[in-house]
């Protein structure tokens, strides 16, 4: 057996996230079909870095899996990909030691959440951003997400389904960009972990704080009180993107 580790990019619209499951369109399950038939009917078990919720997008998911045989990386990366729909593709492909693990061993995330600000829902970016009409201030959201950074108890940002009993997590960098063009705010997240809908609770609180509706500093009230309800909206996952993991 030989493991190998997959970068992959993939447009989550028409998936019902990264997780296998029965009946569903997952992005685990279209890759572990074509490795099915790579091997002729021998299942592959293929594991990610994390789960990405229906309608979340990656550009820089990492996958591993043990594939029957030796063949090299630049070869796996060419069958895996004449086998992929068109709505994923597979950027790398490399060998790795047999203790390498695409979840066990991240170390960094970043994440990227794209909102459009149009006072109408474009219908071409539909799939593809979070959608707020209304006028916001980005340098109060630029003073907001340096209370972000560093060590912090997340326990308001953690969407109710998630199972994970301590919500401590480090911001390294979170950062937001206005690109005129498109009109649309960017903002970046670089962590240790994240919780389950974190990233888009986090948005949709600064998007809050952008428009006067919370104070500029209502981060540090929300980490004392630890209480999800507190935090409210979340915003839509249509602007969420994995960016990219990074490990030793």
């Amino acid at each position: 057996m030989t493991r190998y580790k997959l970068t992959i990019a993939y447009d989550g619209t028409k998936f019902h996230g990264f997780q296998r499951q029965p009946d569903m369109r997952t992005v685990q399950g279209v890759v572990e079909n074509a490795l099915s038939k790579m091997t002729k009917g021998t299942h592959v078990e293929v594991y990610g870095s994390g789960r990405t919720d229906a309608g979340v997008h990656a550009f820089g998911q990492v996958i591993h899996f043990d594939y029957p045989g030796d063949m090299p990386a630049e070869n796996m990366l060419r069958a895996i990909n004449s086998l992929m729909p068109l709505d994923v593709v597979v950027e790398n492909s490399a060998i790795v030691d047999e203790n390498f693990h695409a979840r066990f061993g991240v170390k960094r995330k970043t994440y990227q959440y794209r909102v459009d600000l149009g006072h109408y829902t474009n219908p071409f970016k539909r799939f593809y951003t979070g959608h707020y009409q209304y006028p916001i201030d980005v340098d109060k959201i630029k003073v907001a997400l340096k209370d972000l950074e560093g060590e912090h108890d997340f326990t308001s940002f953690a969407a109710s389904g998630g199972v994970i009993e301590n919500k401590v997590r480090t911001i390294y960098s979170a950062k937001v960009e206005y690109i005129e063009s498109e009109n649309e705010l960017v903002f970046e997240f670089t962590g240790n972990g994240f919780l389950y809908n974190m990233v888009r609770i986090l948005v949709a609180t600064l998007l809050e704080i952008g428009n006067g509706r919370r104070d500029v500093h209502d981060f540090l009230r929300l980490f004392e009180v630890k209480d999800r309800q507190e935090a409210r909206g979340t915003a839509p996952a249509s602007g969420l993107y994995l960016k990219q993991v990074f490990y030793e």
